[in-house]
C-alpha cells in the first residue's frame, strides 16, 4: 500500500473518530498496526498531531462564528458572556499544558507501538461512557470549577486509547452540565491546545516530520479535515439524541477484538 493511501486512510479514521467518543488517537495507533506502522516514535506522534491539527481546523470551520465571538469577547469589557466562556476554556487548558510541558517524553513513548495499552485504555473510555450514560437529564451550568475538572479529564485523555471527547463530555455530564454545552465545550476547548502544540514545535525548531513524505501527510490532513467537518456537525446533534452506552459497547468490542487478534498473531 502506498504511503499516500495509508495517510488518507488514517485521515479518514481521524476525521470520523475525533468527534465521536471512541478515541481518535487510539484508533490511529491501532490502524497503524494493521497498516504496518514503520514510523519512529517521534514520527508516529507527529503524524497523530498533524491529523489532529486538521480536525482542529474542522472545529474552527464549524464553530467559526462562535470562536470569533469568544475571541472578541475576551477583549471586550461589554461582552461578559463570551469573555467568561473564554476564561473557562483557558482554565480547562491548564492541566493539559502542564502534562504536555513536563511529560512530553512519556507521551511520545506511548505512541511507540503500545498497542495493548491502547486497547486497554479503550476499556477505560467505555467505563466513562457507561457511567455518563446514566446522566440523562443533566441541566446544570458550566462554571470555573467544572471547567478545571473537565480540563483534568482532557489531560488524562492524552493517553492514546482514552477518548478525549468521551472523557471531557462524560466528565461534564457527570458534573451535571447539559449535553449540548458538554459537547460544545469539549470541541472548543481542544482548539487552542492544538495550535499551542504547533507553536511550541516551531519555537523548538522541530521539523514537522522526519521520514514521512509531506505530500502524503498533506493528503491525510485534507481527508481528516473534510471528514472532520461532516463528523463534527453530525456529532453535535448525535450527542443530544443517542445514548452514550452505544459508544461504550463499541469501545469494549473494539478493544476485545483487537486483543484477541493481536495475541493470536504473536
Amino acid at each position: 500500500m502506498s504511503e499516500t493511501l495509508e495517510m488518507i486512510i488514517l485521515g479518514i479514521i481521524q476525521g470520523l473518530t475525533e468527534f465521536l467518543p471512541v478515541s481518535s488517537s487510539g484508533h490511529l495507533e491501532l490502524a497503524k498496526y494493521f497498516l504496518g506502522d514503520q514510523f519512529a516514535a517521534a514520527d508516529s506522534m507527529q503524524v497523530t498531531v498533524a491529523l489532529h491539527v486538521a480536525t482542529a481546523m474542522s472545529t474552527v470551520v464549524v464553530f467559526h462564528k462562535e470562536i470569533w465571538k469568544i475571541i472578541t469577547g475576551l477583549f471586550s469589557p461589554e461582552d461578559s458572556q463570551h469573555r467568561i466562556f473564554a476564561l473557562k476554556i483557558i482554565i480547562s487548558m491548564i492541566p493539559a499544558v502542564i502534562v504536555g510541558l513536563f511529560f512530553e517524553d512519556v507521551i511520545d513513548e506511548m505512541f511507540k507501538g503500545k498497542y495493548v495499552l491502547v486497547a486497554c485504555m479503550l476499556l477505560i473510555s467505555a467505563g466513562l461512557l457507561f457511567f455518563a450514560n446514566s446522566k440523562k437529564n443533566a441541566v446544570g451550568e458550566l462554571d470555573f470549577k467544572k471547567s478545571l475538572l473537565i480540563g483534568i479529564a482532557q489531560a488524562i485523555a492524552i493517553t492514546p486509547g482514552i477518548s478525549r471527547s468521551g472523557a471531557t463530555i462524560s466528565t461534564a455530564l457527570l458534573l451535571n452540565v447539559s449535553r449540548f454545552d458538554a459537547a460544545r465545550f469539549s470541541f472548543l476547548m481542544v482548539v487552542p491546545l492544538i495550535f499551542g502544540k504547533i507553536a511550541k514545535d516551531l519555537l523548538d525548531s522541530e521539523p514537522i516530520t522526519h521520514q514521512i513524505n509531506m505530500s502524503s501527510l498533506l493528503a491525510g490532513c485534507v481527508a481528516a479535515f473534510i471528514v472532520g467537518v461532516m463528523a463534527c456537525r453530525w456529532m453535535i446533534s448525535l450527542v443530544r439524541e443517542v445514548k452514550l452506552i452505544y459508544f461504550a459497547i463499541y469501545c469494549i468490542l473494539a478493544s476485545i477484538s483487537f486483543l484477541v487478534y493481536y495475541y493470536l498473531h504473536q
